[in-house]
This record gives C-alpha cells, structure tokens and sequence, in this order.
C-alpha cells in the first residue's frame, strides 16, 4: 500500500544526525518585503493602546468567536492588530526583526485583508506592507460573500470585520531549507495567528483561525498564483 502524500512528506523531510537532507536550494532568495509599487498606500499610526489585559488573563479569556456584530472596527484597532501580529519590533545589527519569529528569519508569510467594517477604509482587499506598516490597496469592493464561500460557506467571513488572510512566498524558506521548508512555513504562520487572537482578546474583539478554504479561490481573491506564492490559513475578526 502506497504512502498517502502527508505521511510520506512527514517521513521524507526528517533530520537525522546522519542527514539533514540533501535538497538544499542554494538560491537567492526572494526579497523580504512584497511591495505593490503601483497601488495606493493608506499610512497606520503606529499603535498607542494601552495594555488592558495580563498575559494570563488573555489565555484565559480567548476562545474562537463565530458570531460578530456589526460593530465598527476602529483604524487605530487595525493598525494594532496588524503590527502585533507580523509588524517590526526591533532591529539589530542590520536586521528587522518582527513580533513572531520565523525560521531562519526568512520570513516567508504575507498579510492580506478582506476589510468589511473598518472606520475610513473602504471595503476590499489590501496588502500589509510590513516595513512601511501601511496598507495597500489591491482592489476596491465588497468581497464578504466571495470570501465566505472561499472559506467553505462559513458566513462568520461574510459578517466578521475583517478577515486575515496568510500566504507564503515559498522560496524566501526553500532556498535555505529545501523541502523541509514547508514545515516551517506552517509554523510561521501558526506564530503570527497566535499573535493576532491574542492582540485580540486584548481589544476585547472576537476571532477565529480557518483552516478550511478552497485554496485556489482565496489565492483568486488576494491575485497569487497558488504556486510560488499560496494561501496558507485565516482568521476572521470583527467586534462582539
């Protein structure tokens, strides 16, 4: 009986002190940050909001919400979220390091956003351009509904206020690490969604990570090729 795909991946990208693989892809890498020169750029203050919850209370307090009003989400509330979830918190010795770590500090993860109900932003799909933390705008619209059904007909999408969508750039990991790259990207993305649920429960916002899309029409709606660049998870945010 022939291997199933995961179980063959999980057995054919172990280390050993014998090995640590021999697929190294001795590439350039891709550039760190992903700039759409051409769109227009919304500027974020960089976040000023208080601490309201101790890092024990945040454990306790957050659970995954599916059920969102149709309360505004706040601009000052989006520019936290975004830079606590993958924004820069310091740089040392020529290097930008961000708020969750990433392998090798490649970096691979890129930030989308379906906006619904955010104050002075218009609906559509935007880019987070993490070095100049500002948004850019891909494409204007109402893409809630589109959203939803990417994501398995679950309508939290269609009435949450925003919906964080994550892609890897798969090279950025696959020129260091090869095949074995795919399981740190899976990490990275794990830290930042970590990052955001509690940023979240800090705000007293709801949220919830999907993990159930149909790939290629969420990599359809932020314009990837679902090649060298995929969605990888989600998250649904929106007021209580």
């Amino acid at each position: 009986m022939s291997q199933k795909v995961g179980d063959k991946f999980q057995q054919e990208t172990k280390y050993s002190r014998d090995s640590l693989g021999n697929d190294f892809e001795w590439i350039s890498p891709p550039e760190l940050y992903k700039i759409y020169p051409n769109c227009k750029k919304i500027k974020l203050n960089f976040p000023n909001i208080p601490i309201k919850n101790f890092f024990d209370d945040l454990l306790i307090k957050r659970k995954s919400i599916r059920d969102f009003s149709r309360k505004t989400l706040s601009f000052e509330e989006l520019s936290y979220l975004l830079w606590t979830s993958t924004g820069i918190q310091r740089k040392e010795f020529g290097f930008e390091y961000r708020t969750a770590p990433s392998a090798g500090a490649l970096y691979p993860i890129e930030t989308y956003l379906v906006i619904n109900n955010v104050e002075n932003v218009p609906k559509g799909v935007y880019h987070y351009l993490i070095k100049e933390h500002c948004l850019e705008e891909l494409k204007l619209g109402d893409f809630s509904i589109e959203t939803a059904k990417a994501a398995l007909d679950q309508n939290m999408c269609a009435t949450a206020g925003i919906i964080f969508i994550w892609t890897a750039i798969f090279n950025r990991s696959k020129c260091k690490y090869g095949q074995r790259a795919y399981r740190y990207i899976y990490l990275d993305a794990g830290h930042i969604a970590q990052n955001l649920v509690l940023a979240s429960t800090n705000l007293n916002i709801g949220s919830c990570p999907i993990a159930a899309l149909f790939d290629d029409e969420v990599n359809n709606i932020v314009g990837v090729d679902g090649i060298k660049e995929s969605v990888i998870y989600m998250c649904a945010i929106g007021k209580i």
